[in-house]
């Protein structure tokens, strides 16, 4: 299973495809392109992870009908945690492999409709994972471990050939 080509269909989030710019460095220069890049959001509590596109725009079904805020006491004590995992990948003549990922907190009162998350975090571990950088050591170790099995599961042609530093945070004798 390719997580970032489902049922045959790319995401269909694209900020730019390809060279827009043909190289004049004019307009558009310097613009994202998120063709290779999952959002998996990892449930804490229940130990599970999937892909959700839709955390692209900051509109995962997690995140739907809730209000953000930078400060946890607004949860009035109570929520769930989540975390967003940025998960990169390249393609080299060896093949596609898990290239960057890192990881970013959320918790979610949905009862009271509220959350936690910084927007800004998010934002800038979705950059060091598109740079292929590795961002993973605030997670929990349980957590790590359902990333490992998640992305080994997914594709383990793309596990074998992942960013070494990626497999060296997620080893599981050290997340044991």
């Amino acid at each position: 299973m390719d997580i970032f080509h489902q049922d045959g269909k790319k995401s269909g989030f694209n900020i730019i495809k390809g060279d827009a710019t043909k190289g004049h460095g004019g307009f558009g220069a310097g613009l994202v392109n998120l063709d290779n890049m999952s959002p998996v959001i990892i449930d804490v509590e229940a130990g599970t992870a999937e892909v959700d596109v839709g955390a692209l725009h900051a509109r995962s079904d997690i995140e739907r009908r809730i209000r953000f805020s930078k400060d946890k006491a607004d949860l009035q004590g109570g929520g769930k945690k989540y975390w967003l995992v940025w998960v990169n990948t390249e393609i080299t003549k060896e093949g596609t492999h898990y290239a960057g990922a890192a990881a970013a907190e959320m918790i979610i009162n949905r009862p009271i409709k509220r959350g936690y998350k910084v927007l800004a975090d998010h934002v800038t571990k979705m950059e060091k994972a598109l740079k292929g950088q590795v961002a993973l050591d605030e997670m929990d170790k349980p957590s790590k471990k359902v990333l490992r099995n998640f992305l080994e599961q997914t594709d383990p042609g793309q596990w074998e050939r992942a960013n070494p530093e990626l497999k060296e945070k997620l080893n599981l004798e050290q997340i044991l």
